[in-house]
């Protein structure tokens, strides 16, 4: 078996060790006998829709996010939507999060378009607000996601997007709904950095089974040692104040 990764800004958008999401998925294939090839998309590359079955994207500072976002409005973005149309898995964290969604609202009052993928809107509160900074640990489906997020700008979703998990500890999306990231079909967007899929096992996983099953629906993924996550996840939670489940 084999699967194909588009790293969506790669030299852009990378912060808080957001690339080891993509270094865990790789191992993990690995470990498992499966191939993952990984395919580099920079700015103005473009790439095959039919060719990927997980895109990612990481977070990044106002800057490469800018860039990012011009990037996205040209071609990029509706790639990025008809792979997800037709079953691929993406996984966006944080600036990259943002750019899935409507669009972000500065703290000046201009604007970066999203591409809509999320039924989403940011906003920055302004700088006199402090930022979200601090480590989270949300519930997602029987379990706990963990992770460390660090944002200025309050998301809300709308009626199209549901959220990834609910928060446990720290702010999540703004701070007000107990909400945290979001889910739209297989896609799926979080503030958690850290990076979030190596002290997360089971969420790495369940992204393997789900970009697997478009090819392979009857696939199981074999079990792995995940001793040494599940201690780095302990001791995330651990910062957190909560107890594990």
């Amino acid at each position: 078996m084999k699967l194909r990764l588009g790293y969506l800004y790669p030299d852009l958008m990378n912060i808080y060790a957001d690339r080891g999401n993509v270094d865990c998925l790789r191992k993990r294939c690995e470990w498992r006998g499966i191939a993952l090839e990984i395919e580099r998309i920079g700015l103005n590359c473009g790439f095959d829709p039919r060719n990927v079955d997980i895109l990612f994207i990481g977070g990044g500072q106002d800057r490469q996010q800018q860039a990012a976002s011009k990037d996205l409005a040209k071609r990029t973005g509706s790639l990025v939507r008809e792979a997800v149309d037709q079953g691929a898995v993406l996984l966006a964290v944080c600036g990259g999060y943002q750019l899935m969604g409507n669009r972000y609202v500065a703290a000046d009052g201009s604007e970066l378009a999203g591409i809509g993928l999320f039924d989403a809107e940011t906003r920055h509160p302004g700088s006199n607000v402090p930022r979200c900074i601090g480590n989270v640990a949300a519930e997602w489906q029987d379990g706990l996601l963990v992770g460390f997020e660090n944002h200025g700008g309050r998301t809300y979703l709308g009626p199209q997007s549901e959220p990834l998990a609910r928060v446990v500890a720290g702010v999540g999306n703004n701070g007000e709904d107990g909400t945290e990231g979001a889910r739209s079909g297989l896609a799926f967007g979080t503030y958690l950095h850290g990076s979030l899929l190596p002290k997360n096992p089971h969420f790495a996983d369940f992204l393997l089974q789900a970009a697997l099953q478009r090819h392979h629906p009857s696939v199981k993924l074999e079990p792995l040692d995940d001793s040494e996550e599940w201690a780095a996840h302990r001791a995330a939670l651990a910062k957190t104040g909560v107890k594990s489940r």
